[in-house]
């Protein structure tokens, strides 16, 4: 279990990153969904012991993470969301090299991880070859079979997904969800699928703050009956901003369709549609932004 209690970060520039950020995450997949500049990697970087918050406690299983860092470090695994490699080094060496840093000083065993680690993650055949030739979706399962390396409890994974073509994305995700079973796994992204697809509880940060937590499922239902739907002309999209909530806008087949949480129907035009985990995601950061105006 992480617990995350009374989290501040302000930043030199007087900047609030964080704001008294608090959060129970337990085993599995948890997703942290927010916009960017919202404080999911300043908090991803205070969880993983690259900067010491402001104020503010973060244990995970009896660890104090800001007083022990190092403890939480032998136990961590961390896919930041810019993860640099040597471009020449071959994936194979480059494992070889990260497990000598974590530790794994006897040969035999870190062959043995190496070999293990780029099985899992489908990199086997290409292990000899330069990660500068390496795509986008094989970087990011380069990134966490170097993440798992010392068998980690507590994993952070920070915009994974960011880039890769759905193929690549659904492959990276389906191993984001084996491992998920047996460890933590802090999923940060502004990617509402992901979410929806993997996580069994999550939250919504915004403006430095928990907007919402909970399991996507209940939060979705919430929504059940108050979420509508309406196409329009661009031309009267203001005129409904003014006189509905509206929570999302799409442009579809020339026309902008609007969504709209209500109630009750909202008006002439206007038909419901299950709110999915979207709109509980677009209708809580509506929220956030009529707070903070």
């Amino acid at each position: 279990m992480l617990s995350i209690k009374n989290l501040v970060h302000v930043y030199g520039n007087g900047t609030r990153a964080l704001d008294d950020v608090s959060l129970e995450v337990p085993r599995g997949m948890f997703g942290l969904l927010g916009p960017n500049g919202a404080g999911k990697s300043t908090l991803m970087r205070s969880i993983a012991t690259l900067q010491t918050p402001t104020s503010g406690a973060i244990d995970f299983d009896g660890i104090d993470v800001i007083k022990e860092p190092e403890k939480l470090r032998r136990t961590l695994g961390y896919l930041p969301q810019d993860f640099g490699v040597y471009p020449r080094v071959s994936a194979y060496d480059m494992l070889d090299h990260m497990a000598v840093l974590k530790g794994i000083a006897s040969g035999k065993d870190r062959k043995d991880t190496v070999d293990s680690l780029l099985n899992q993650v489908n990199l086997w055949p290409v292990r000899k070859k330069a990660l500068a030739g390496f795509s986008g979706g094989m970087r990011q399962r380069f990134g966490i079979a170097q993440a798992l390396i010392g068998n980690p409890k507590l994993i952070i994974v920070d915009e994974p997904t960011a880039g890769l073509d759905p193929e690549e994305r659904n492959r990276f995700l389906n191993l984001l969800a084996e491992i998920g079973e047996q460890v933590v796994i802090i999923l940060s992204t502004h990617i509402v699928e992901d979410v929806a697809d993997l996580c069994p509880r999550m939250a919504v940060l915004a403006a430095g703050k928990i907007q919402l937590e909970g399991a996507p499922a209940d939060l979705m239902q919430r929504m059940e009956g108050r979420v509508w739907r309406k196409a329009i002309d661009k031309e009267a999209l203001e005129d409904h901003r003014a006189r509905f909530e509206v929570i999302s806008t799409r442009l579809f087949a020339g026309r902008t369709v609007i969504h709209v949480l209500s109630d009750r129907r909202p008006g002439e035009g206007f038909e419901p549609v299950s709110g999915g985990l979207e709109d509980v995601y677009f209708s809580t950061l509506s929220a956030s932004r009529r707070v903070a105006a």
